[in-house]
């Protein structure tokens, strides 16, 4: 699979122009500092103030490119999740089909998007701010994971293990599935019942992929 870029669209860190990565190390200090504020005190608690002070840097270094808390957490939550799927996506697997790698990878990252720690945070604490990604448009992160699924779809499509529709219909298909599981799987457990746990759904998630992909 192709490695993910991030999307500017409405996350990664803004700026550019010097190539000595400093502005990168600057900036993942920044989105290091709002993650701890985040951690402690949720969004709607934490300010500018707050997160120039733990990354040892001024609030106009801020300003000048994150206008506000909520456009400074888009570009963590982008920089979280991209990471948090990547690592969940398994490593090429010589002679297992490319659906197996696709499947493995998403059942994987709905468990480690509901253990993330800031992702369960913004769950408990400020669910709002995920709203507008589920409602009116994709964000940077989701565009990252639709690259990430449609390139694993195309090498489906090649080794005859993907059933053949367009990547980007699928992939997307696939984002909307994995997204209600993500984000609305403890509204269905029952953790005292055994059929209704989330390994259980996990399971489930598990065979609605195998059966929408092979051919």
């Amino acid at each position: 699979m192709t490695p993910i870029r991030h999307n500017q669209q409405d996350g990664g860190p803004r700026g550019g122009g010097r190539r000595d990565g400093s502005r990168q190390s600057d900036g993942d200090a920044v989105l290091d500092a709002v993650r701890d504020c985040v951690l402690a005190v949720g969004v709607r608690r934490t300010t500018l103030t707050d997160v120039a002070r733990r990354a040892g840097v001024s609030r106009m270094t801020l300003y000048r490119r994150w206008p506000d808390v909520r456009t400074l957490v888009g570009d963590l939550m982008t920089r979280e999740w991209v990471d948090a799927a990547t690592r969940a996506m398994p490593g090429p697997r010589p002679g297992e089909p490319a659906r197996a790698l696709v499947v493995d990878g998403l059942v994987a990252g709905v468990e480690a998007f509901r253990a993330h720690p800031l992702f369960r945070k913004i769950v408990d604490v400020d669910p709002e701010l995920l709203l507008p990604y589920v409602l009116d448009r994709r964000g940077a992160s989701q565009e990252a994971l639709l690259e990430l699924l449609a390139a694993g779809l195309a090498d489906g499509h090649a080794d005859g293990s993907v059933r053949v529709r367009p990547a980007a219909l699928q992939a997307r298909s696939l984002l909307l599935i994995v997204q209600s599981f993500t984000l609305s799987l403890r509204t269905m457990t029952d953790e005292d019942d055994p059929d209704l746990t989330s390994a259980a759904f996990l399971g489930e998630l598990r065979t609605i992929l195998e059966r929408t992909l092979t051919p």
